[in-house]
């Protein structure tokens, strides 16, 4: 995948606030559930970062799915943004589990008869997870300043993808900030394993911050915005041969 390391790579004014190119359009990947919960926080949380992510002139890009969170951050922002504001990238073997794909023929090939482009944005349909995200950190790089990664509630998954973007940070494979958007105190065990990790000696005091916490939608946005990459980061340069 592309690389960039130091910061997010956007320019940066006097009081080193980037400055995003007037072609680059703020992305963010959001990583979450493709269930709903048993709280009808989880997707009040999507639907409220969504309206911030429309507020701000942000685009999503996440997992392709329909159903749980995932389909609720990306229906919410389609009818607030519009189609092109949301594109999901979908593995060719979970299409099958969405809920259209027998009814409307999509075994053709045809994503859109199973994902309505109307109602969630574009799909893309990759042969496997990790192409998926590696197509999903691209888009977030490429689209500059105001961009990064937002985890909202989920599982195996969506814990896995979350630790990989911050290990990521951490190695100088990107700049981009990581924010947990933290719905009923979700994420606070995990934010404790920082902690506690940090207090063992398996990870930097300097390392500590790369991911940060946000409770609401709108701080989602501020965390982004704000976000200093860590001090201790490992600034390797991956694109050597």
């Amino acid at each position: 995948m592309a690389t960039t390391n130091g910061d997010n790579g956007a320019k940066h004014n006097k009081n080193d606030a980037p400055i995003p190119a007037a072609s680059q359009q703020p992305t963010v990947c959001v990583f979450c559930g493709a269930r709903e919960g048993t709280s009808p926080a989880h997707l009040a949380a999507a639907r409220a970062l969504a309206q911030a992510l429309h507020r701000n002139k942000i685009h999503l890009v996440y997992g392709g799915g329909t159903v749980g969170i995932m389909g609720e951050v990306a229906k919410t922002l389609v009818s607030l943004s519009g189609p092109s504001a949301v594109h999901g990238i979908i593995p060719k073997a979970l299409l099958k589990f969405e809920r259209n794909y027998q009814e409307n023929g999509a075994a053709a090939g045809d994503p859109q008869k199973t994902i309505d482009e109307k109602t969630y944005g574009r799909t893309t349909v990759v042969k496997d997870m990790h192409t998926r995200k590696q197509m999903m950190a691209q888009e977030v790089i490429a689209g500059g300043a105001g961009g990064g990664f937002v985890a909202l509630s989920g599982g195996y998954g969506t814990l896995e993808e979350l630790m990989e973007v911050v290990t990521w940070n951490q190695l100088g494979i990107h700049g981009f900030p990581v924010v947990v958007f933290n719905v009923d105190g979700y994420w606070t065990d995990l934010l404790k394993w920082v902690n506690n990790a940090v207090k063992a000696g398996f990870i930097a005091e300097n390392n500590e911050g790369i991911m940060v916490e946000a409770r609401t939608g709108d701080q989602v946005v501020e965390r982004l915005k704000d976000y200093r990459n860590a001090e201790g980061r490992f600034m390797l340069q991956w694109g050597e041969k």
